[in-house]
């Protein structure tokens, strides 16, 4: 029996709807298991703004510093895309966090459901089988880099990537150790033949390799890695990239998996992890009881077995997932035009569902 904190960032547009959801996963994991979870509920993002004119309250940030693990819905608004002038933005909280709990690495898994084979753009052939695990870095390069600004006429912008040695040393320990588990197949994706701090990525990168004798090491630029993932995506088994690359190359992985709402994340570092589904806040749909919640409710999945170690209970949420799936039930964005409208549900149905499923499973 084990008694955790969990502290959930709701966050923006329809972050709160689907974190209820893994929360209420969550409820339902510890009931069955034996095992006593405390959840508090905080503010982050363009919610933390209107209350508070904070996109990360101290509030927020030391609860979480608190916590046992950390789940996050989305974080985001519209009034903010297209107006440069605002100088308070819903992002720096997310960036902030991930910084101050010293959350170096965003693990994503992109596995394949059987059953959303045909929900993806690319060719069911192509996918099946297909079993990736993705290594972000996630508190450097352009993103934290230095200098960044705008220049004062307005008519020049800068960002700076930058990495050390031991940033890319950190994780890519953490990814040679996962490839150790799975295929011993590890992808590097840089961009070397252009990029100083990538000629210094792959350098460091093929130092950790030495101590990881049994794992095939393959360097990939970022272009061609953008081009194979669609093309042949069963020859990848961990890949390990930096912040950028990573973003866009697991944004581009989701059509594997089908869509957004289906992909799960873990950012961890040496202490509390943050766990979140990798779509966005989607406002367009705030309110109206159609998000996914799935990939909150598989983040909850991570958070199980990578902060608590229960592997036996991280596997009930996915199993009780894909009976689920297995069923017919759909959310509209993996729905087919085959779907019976009697199987497309809500955020609230398909959560139900899930919940449904993990007590009988117990149950029996």
């Amino acid at each position: 029996m084990a008694n955790k904190n969990i502290v959930i960032l709701g966050g923006d547009g329809i972050g709160p709807e689907v974190t209820a959801w893994g929360n209420d996963v969550l409820k339902n994991i510890a009931d069955a298991f034996g095992h006593t979870f405390s959840f508090q509920n905080h503010l982050i993002g363009h919610a933390a703004i209107e209350a508070t004119g904070n996109p990360l309250p101290d509030e927020t940030l030391d609860a979480c510093k608190a916590a046992d693990a950390i789940l996050l819905g989305a974080v985001g608004h519209p009034m903010y895309d297209n107006d440069p002038s605002k100088k308070v933005r819903p992002e720096q909280g997310l960036l902030k966090i991930r910084k101050s709990l010293g959350l170096y690495t965003n693990i994503r898994p992109i596995q394949i459901f059987d059953e959303l084979a045909h929900a993806s753009s690319i060719k069911p052939e192509i996918l099946m089988g297909s079993d990736i695990l993705f290594f972000r870095e996630l508190t450097g390069g352009i993103y934290f880099g230095e200098p960044r600004e705008r220049q004062e006429d307005g008519e020049v912008a800068v960002d700076t990537m930058r990495y050390s040695k031991m940033e890319v040393r950190r994780i890519a320990e953490k990814a040679f150790d996962a490839a150790m588990t799975r295929r011993k197949i590890l992808h590097s994706i840089d961009k070397a033949n252009v990029l100083e701090s990538s000629r210094l990525w792959r350098e460091t990168v093929n130092e950790v390799a030495k101590d990881y004798p049994e794992v095939k090491l393959v360097h990939m630029f970022i272009d061609n890695a953008a081009m194979q993932l669609i093309k042949d995506p069963k020859q990848f088994d961990v890949v390990v990239t930096g912040n950028m690359f990573g973003d866009i190359l697991t944004d581009e992985a989701s059509q594997i998996a089908g869509s957004l709402g289906m992909l799960a994340s873990a950012s961890v570092g040496d202490s509390v992890g943050i766990y979140e589904p990798i779509h966005g806040s989607a406002p367009d749909i705030a309110g109206q009881n159609k998000a996914n919640p799935l990939a909150t409710i598989l983040s909850t999945a991570l958070l199980l077995d990578i902060s608590f170690g229960m592997k036996e209970e991280s596997q009930a949420v996915i199993d009780a997932v894909d009976a689920v799936l297995k069923d017919g039930f759909r959310t509209a964005d993996i729905a087919e035009s085959t779907t019976p409208k009697d199987k497309i549900l809500g955020t609230d149905a398909i959560g139900q569902q899930v919940v449904d499923r993990i007590k009988a499973a117990v149950a029996s």
